[in-house]
C-alpha cells in the first residue's frame, strides 16, 4: 500500500567555490596535458614521420597533425551528442506521458545546454581543418581533384558520391542539424521554465507537441549526422546500419551521464524527491540499451562478416587485424566494458538500487563509448600512426571538464525539481 510522502521540491543547486576552482584546474590541467602531448609529438621523434600509410594525407601531412584533428574531432563528436541525448530523453518522456521521470527531468534538460556549444565547436573545428589546409587528413573525399575527372587524385567511387558529399551541403546540413536541435531545446527549456512560473497544464502540452515533431526530425537527422560526421571518414565504406549504431552508443552514453549526474546530486543532498525506484528505473534503461548497443555492434558484424564483400569487410579487418594489430585489443576491451560489464554488473534488482555500483558502471560506460568512438574515427585517420596518451587524455579531459561547466551552470539557473509538473506527485510516489 503507497502511503503520501511529504518532500520538498523547493531544491535550487548552488555551485561551491572549490568545485568550481576544481573544474578550472582539470580544465587548466587538460589543456596542459594537450600541449605537452603535441609537443612531445613534434619533438619527441614522432611529430616528423609522415603518415605515408594514410590514404586521407597521400604523404602530405605529419602523423602527429592527422592526430590532433582526429582526437579534436571525436570528443566534440562524443559530448555534443551526449547532450543532444539529453534533450531526446526529455521529449521521449513527454511523448510517453511518463510521470516517474519528472523528478529528474531538469538534468537532461540542462545537458542540451551544450549543444550550441558543441555545435559551435565542431563547426570550428571543421572550418579550421578545410581552410589550414589540413581538411585531407580528416576527410578524403575533400582531397584535391578527388572528384574531377582527369585528375590524378580522381576516384570514381567517391565521385559518385558528390552530389551528397560537397562542401557547401556538407556544411549546410551540419548547421541545420545543430540549428534544429538547439532551436527545440531552447523551446522545451523555455517552456519548463515558464511551467515553474504560471502552473496549469498548458506549457505541458506544447512541450509535449513539440517533442513529437523533434522525435521525427532527430530519428532523420542522427542517422545523418552519424554518416557525415563519422562514416565519411571511411568514404569508400558503408553500413546502412551505421547511423543507429551512432545513435545507440550515443544514447546509453547520454543515460548513464543523466544517472551519474543524479548520483552525484543526491550524494550532495539535492534531489531529496528522488528515491531508489527511480535509480532503478535508470538502471534498466542502461542495462537494456547496453544490450540494444551490442546487438546493433553483432548485427552489423555479422551481415558483413557473412556477407564477406571487400568493400565492406575492410572496416573490420582494419579493426581487429589491421596495422600490426594496433586496435586489437581497444576491439574487444570495448565489447567488454560496453555490454559484458554492465550486463554482469546491473543484471540483479539490488545493483540497479545501489548509488555505488551505479556509480561505477555509469563510469565505465561513459568510458566506454569514449574508446567507442575512438574505434570508429581513429583507424580512419591516423591509420594506426598514433598511440593513446598526453594527447587523447589531455583532449577527453578538457572536453569533459567543459561540459561540465555548462551543463552544472545551466543546472543553477532553475530549481532542480519541476514542482509545478502536472506528474510530479505520480513521480514522488513512484515505487516499482
Amino acid at each position: 500500500m503507497l502511503h503520501h510522502i511529504e518532500v520538498s521540491v523547493d531544491e535550487q543547486l548552488s555551485l561551491s567555490s572549490k568545485f568550481k576552482k576544481n573544474l578550472n584546474i582539470a580544465l587548466i590541467v587538460g589543456v596542459l596535458l594537450f600541449t605537452v602531448g603535441v609537443l612531445f609529438a613534434m619533438f619527441g621523434g614522432h611529430g616528423h614521420e609522415v603518415a605515408e600509410a594514410s590514404e586521407g594525407s597521400h604523404g602530405h601531412g605529419p602523423s602527429f597533425m592527422m592526430r590532433i584533428w582526429a582526437v579534436l574531432w571525436q570528443n566534440a563528436i562524443f559530448f555534443t551528442g551526449i547532450s543532444a541525448m539529453g534533450l531526446f530523453f526529455v521529449c521521449v518522456q513527454y511523448v510517453a506521458w511518463a510521470g516517474w521521470s519528472s523528478v529528474l527531468k531538469r538534468i537532461p534538460e540542462a545537458m542540451g545546454a551544450f549543444i550550441p556549444v558543441g555545435g559551435a565547436i565542431i563547426v570550428v573545428i571543421f572550418l579550421a581543418n578545410y581552410f589550414l589546409g589540413h581538411h585531407d587528413l580528416l576527410f578524403h573525399w575533400l582531397h584535391h581533384g578527388i572528384m574531377e575527372k582527369g585528375s590524378e587524385n580522381y576516384d570514381s567511387i567517391i565521385a559518385g558520391k558528390a552530389a551528397w558529399l560537397n562542401l557547401p551541403f556538407y556544411l549546410g546540413r551540419m548547421i541545420a542539424f545543430f540549428g534544429l536541435w538547439y532551436f527545440v531545446w531552447s523551446k522545451i527549456r523555455s517552456y519548463s521554465l515558464q511551467e515553474d512560473l504560471t502552473g496549469g497544464e498548458s506549457f505541458y502540452h506544447k512541450s509535449g507537441y513539440l517533442s513529437a515533431v523533434f522525435i521525427i526530425i532527430f530519428a532523420v537527422t542522427t542517422p545523418m549526422a552519424a554518416w557525415d560526421w563519422i562514416m565519411s571518414i571511411d568514404t569508400h565504406w558503408f553500413s546502412t546500419m551505421f547511423g543507429w549504431y551512432v545513435f545507440a552508443s550515443w544514447w546509453v552514453t547520454g543515460l548513464s551521464t543523466i544517472c551519474l549526474i543524479c548520483v552525484f546530486l543526491k550524494e550532495n543532498g539535492y534531489l531529496k524527491a528522488m528515491n531508489m525506484n527511480h535509480f532503478h528505473d535508470l538502471g534498466k534503461f542502461m542495462f537494456a540499451f547496453s544490450i540494444f548497443w551490442t546487438y546493433i555492434w553483432f548485427s552489423q558484424f555479422l551481415l558483413i562478416f557473412y556477407a564477406n564483400l571487400p568493400e565492406e569487410t575492410v572496416y573490420f579487418i582494419d579493426r581487429i587485424r589491421g596495422f600490426d594489430g594496433k586496435y586489437t585489443f581497444l576491439l574487444f576491451f570495448n565489447l567488454f566494458i560496453n555490454f559484458a560489464f554492465p550486463f554482469l554488473a546491473l543484471m540483479t534488482r539490488d545493483a540497479k538500487r545501489q548509488l555505488s555500483m551505479l556509480k561505477v558502471v555509469t563510469i565505465a560506460i561513459i568510458i566506454g563509448h569514449w574508446f567507442d568512438f575512438y574505434l570508429m574515427i581513429m583507424p580512419g585517420t591516423t591509420k594506426g600512426t598514433s598511440d593513446l596518451g598526453l594527447i587523447e587524455l589531455g583532449t577527453a579531459i578538457s572536453f569533459g571538464t567543459l561540459f561540465i561547466m555548462v551543463v552544472t551552470n545551466s543546472l543553477t539557473k532553475a530549481k532542480l525539481i519541476p514542482a509545478n509538473h502536472p506528474f510530479l506527485k505520480e513521480a514522488i510516489q513512484h515505487n516499482i
